[in-house]
């Protein structure tokens, strides 16, 4: 029989993810004893540990007291699925973008705090492209993100907004001017408001109800994108995105 120990911190995280780990891959839904056993805990142990998981929504347990993956796990899985469902969707639109502009397409969603960049496509000028997926981009110095903040998706944070380059906004009064703008043309811009030197324009893409999915841009070294272009490239990034809608259209009415 195993011996009840008082185990230190480590070892209690390390358990308790032994013990989550076996949960999710577990073939079928294991009860309290025969994690116990699986890992030579002692049942309270146990019990108090998969408590602590379950406390926090990591897991659940049905009527027979056999555990399975909790709300915040399948949350999770959901919103990851859509994610990469929203990826194939879009990642035509971005490569057609790319194409025709010879410029770097970036997908983004709403995220914790910063725009989450999904997916890039590099156009045929590798001068000035950068790797933004996964970069912690403010909302209110991005084309994506001022997109985002524009249409509702997400609001403007709290407290005083970061200055990345020499145009960044920096005032909420200024801001909610500037989301005025995009709501009235269509498309977000930045010049010198993220990096010195970059541009960029964005435009939203939307769900057949009209709610905001998430934000498609174009980006580019200030010297190839000028501000006469911007209007230009704005208006190709709404209608690349149209198409995308009808295309998806047209299969759904063909089933």
């Amino acid at each position: 029989m195993a011996k009840e120990s008082a185990p230190t911190g480590v070892q209690s995280i390390d358990r308790a993810s032994t013990l989550l780990i076996h949960v999710l891959e577990a073939q079928q839904p294991p009860l309290l004893s025969q994690l116990a056993s699986a890992h030579e805990l002692p049942k309270s142990t146990t019990s108090r540990l998969l408590g602590a998981l379950e406390r926090q929504g990591l897991i659940k347990r049905d009527r027979a007291g056999a555990y399975f993956p909790g709300p915040v796990i399948n949350r999770f899985a959901r919103q990851r699925n859509q994610e990469l469902d929203f990826v194939t969707r879009m990642r035509p639109v971005l490569e057609s973008l790319a194409k025709k502009t010879g410029e770097t397409a970036n997908l983004a969603i709403v995220g914790n705090g910063y725009v989450e960049l999904i997916d890039q496509v590099d156009g045929r000028y590798l001068l000035g492209a950068t790797n933004w997926v996964g970069a912690n981009v403010p909302y209110h110095c991005s084309a994506l993100g001022k997109v985002l903040l524009a249409y509702g998706a997400v609001k403007i944070p709290p407290g005083k907004l970061e200055k990345r380059a020499p145009k960044s906004i920096t005032t909420r009064a200024r801001l909610l001017e500037e989301l005025e703008l995009v709501r009235r043309q269509g498309f977000a811009t930045i010049d010198d408001e993220l990096e010195e030197g970059l541009v960029a324009i964005a435009a939203p893409v939307r769900e057949i109800d009209g709610s905001i999915l998430g934000s498609i841009s174009i980006s580019a070294p200030a010297p190839r994108l000028t501000a006469k272009q911007f209007k230009e490239i704005g208006d190709l990034i709404i209608a690349e995105i149209n198409r995308a809608h009808y295309e998806e259209e047209k299969k759904v009415g063909a089933a």
